[in-house]
C-alpha cells in the first residue's frame, strides 16, 4: 500500500529538527535494557482510556517492565473525565508522568507550559532510539497530534479514522450487495429499509452524549462532509453557511432511523448496538474494530463489515481523532525520563505489529505496508486512505476548544432534542464561541488559530 509523503518535508521540517540525527544513523550502540539502568525501581504513573488500544498497551506494559525495571502504574478513566482529570494534575502538582493528549488539547497543555518539549529527549543519545524514525509515523499524525507551534510535544498513540461498519448480513437482506457509498443513499436509501417498526432494529446510530462526543463525534462529524465548518477564515462562526446548516439538517432528518434516546450515546453503547444487532449501520473510530470481532462482545462474526465513511455533497471528509503521549513538565528529572523511554518504546516502530496485533491501532506507516496485515485487518485499507487524504482541522486546535467544545455540546444535544432549532442553535452556538475567542484575543490580532 502506498503511503503518502506529499506534506512530510513541510511538517517536520523544523518540527523535528533534532530527530532527524536519529533517523541518520548515529553510530552509537544503543538498547532500551541499557538506557532504562539508571532509572530502575522509579515507577511512572499513566491514565489510560477503557478502550481496545489502552488494552493492547496493558498486555504489553509486562515486557516494557521486564526489559528497563521501571514500574507503569495507570490509572482508567472515562474519555469524559480525562482532561479535567489532567489539568487538575497540572494545577496541584499531581504525580502523573506520562501525559495522554486529545488532538484537541494539544494547544492548552503546550502554552500553559504543562507538557515538556519532546526536542531535549531527542537530542539525548543516551536516551534516544537511533531507529526511533519520526519519518515512520504518518504526518497527519504527529502534525495533528503531537506538533503545536512547530515544537514536538508528543508521539502519536491510539489514533483513528472514522469508518462505516455494518452489518453484512442485515444489509445483504434488505436486497444491497456493497455499503453506502454516500450520506444522501444511507439516508434515503439504507437507513429507511433497514429500520423496522417494531423498534427491533434501526438503520443507523450516531454517537451523541453530551460532551466531547456530542461536539466532536456527533456535531463535527455532519460539518465537514457537506462543505461546513464550525469557524471561516477570519475565525467567525461559520454554522450559519448553506453548507454548514445542510450538514446538521441531515445529521437532524437521520435521528428518525437511530434508537431511541440516542442523546444519550457514547461510543461504547452505539459500538454495542450494531454489535448485538440493534442497528445495521455505525459511523466509529477505527480502534473500535477489535471490540466489533470479539464473540465475547459481538454476535456479528462473518456479518461485520468495515468501508470507509459514507461521501457528502463536499466529498469524503472523514472524522480524524486521536492521542498523543507526553511527558509532564512537572515530574521530576528521573521520572521525565523513564516516560519518555515508555513514549518512545510504546509507539516504536519495533512494537507496532506487537500493539496492532493485541488490539491497538499504531500511528507508524510501514507496518500498514505488510500485505498480511491488510489481509487480516479489513479496517487498514479505508483507514490509512483516510489519514493520507482526511483534514487534520476537523475539530480545531486551539486552547480554547475545552470551553467551546462545551458550547458545541450542549446546544447541539438541544438541538437534536428539538428543543431549539437548527438555525436557532447555531446561532447560539455562533454568539457565543465568537465571544469566547474574541476574549482570548483572536480578533485584535494578539492570538492566531493554530489548525
Amino acid at each position: 500500500m502506498a503511503v503518502f509523503k506529499k506534506t512530510l518535508r513541510t511538517i517536520l521540517c523544523g518540527a523535528v529538527g533534532a530527530s532527524m540525527m536519529l533517523a541518520s544513523g548515529m553510530a552509537h550502540a544503543w538498547d532500551l535494557a541499557t538506557a532504562a539502568k539508571p532509572y530502575s525501581g522509579t515507577t511512572i504513573k499513566a491514565i489510560f482510556l477503557d478502550r481496545p488500544g489502552y488494552r493492547a498497551a496493558i498486555k504489553m506494559l509486562p515486557d516494557f517492565e521486564k526489559q528497563t525495571g521501571i514500574k507503569v502504574d495507570y490509572e482508567i478513566l472515562p474519555y469524559e473525565n480525562t482532561r479535567e482529570r489532567e489539568v487538575l494534575e497540572f494545577s496541584s502538582g499531581g504525580d502523573l508522568d506520562v501525559v495522554l493528549i486529545d488532538l484537541v488539547w494539544l494547544g492548552e497543555f503546550a502554552e500553559s507550559g504543562w507538557v515538556e518539549p519532546m526536542d531535549d529527549f531527542f537530542k539525548n543519545k543516551d536516551l534516544a532510539d537511533p531507529k526511533l524514525d519520526v519519518k515512520d509515523f504518518f504526518p497527519l499524525l504527529l502534525d495533528a497530534f503531537g506538533t503545536w507551534g512547530g515544537k514536538v510535544y508528543g508521539l502519536p498513540f491510539d489514533n483513528y479514522s472514522g469508518l462505516l461498519f455494518y452489518n453484512k448480513c442485515e444489509l445483504k437482506d434488505a436486497g444491497f450487495s456493497e455499503p453506502p457509498k454516500t450520506w444522501d443513499a444511507l439516508m434515503k436509501d439504507y437507513a429507511p429499509k433497514l429500520t423496522k417498526a417494531d423498534g427491533s432494529q434501526f438503520g443507523y446510530a450516531l454517537q451523541s452524549k453530551r460532551g466531547e462526543t456530542q461536539s466532536a463525534d456527533s456535531f463535527m462529524r455532519f460539518l465537514w462532509p457537506w462543505g461546513g465548518s464550525l469557524l471561516d477564515k477570519n475565525f467567525k462562526s461559520n454554522l450559519m453557511s448553506p453548507e454548514s446548516q445542510a450538514g446538521l439538517k441531515a445529521r437532524q432528518d437521520l435521528m428518525k432511523y437511530m434508537p431511541k434516546g440516542i442523546v444519550d450515546y457514547d461510543h461504547n453503547e452505539a459500538v454495542n448496538a450494531l454489535a448485538q444487532g440493534k442497528v445495521a449501520m455505525i459511523t466509529e473510530w477505527s480502534a473500535f474494530y477489535p471490540t466489533l470481532t470479539d464473540p465475547a462482545t459481538s454476535k456479528l462474526g462473518d456479518c461485520l463489515g468495515v468501508a470507509p465513511e459514507p461521501a457528502g455533497s463536499a466529498g469524503r471528509l472523514p472524522a480524524l481523532g486521536g492521542f498523543s503521549l507526553a511527558v509532564n513538565k512537572n515530574s521530576s528529572d528521573a521520572k521525565k525520563a523513564a516516560s519518555y523511554l515508555f513514549i518512545q518504546w510504546i509507539t516504536s516502530a519495533a512494537e507496532a505489529k506487537t500493539y496492532l496485533e493485541a488490539g491497538g491501532v499504531p500511528g507508524r506507516m510501514k507496518v500498514y505496508e505488510d500485505p498480511a496485515v491488510q489481509a487480516k485487518y479489513p479496517f487498514v485499507k479505508p483507514m490509512v486512505e483516510s489519514w493520507q487524504k482526511g483534514v487534520p482541522q476537523f475539530r480545531p486546535r486551539f486552547a480554547e476548544w475545552p470551553e467551546i467544545s462545551e458550547i458545541v455540546a450542549e446546544w447541539g444535544s438541544k438541538i437534536m432534542l428539538g428543543d431549539v432549532s437548527i438555525a436557532d442553535g447555531s446561532k447560539e452556538i455562533g454568539t457565543r464561541m465568537e465571544a469566547v475567542l474574541q476574549k482570548a484575543g483572536y480578533y485584535d490580532g494578539k492570538k492566531q488559530l493554530n489548525q
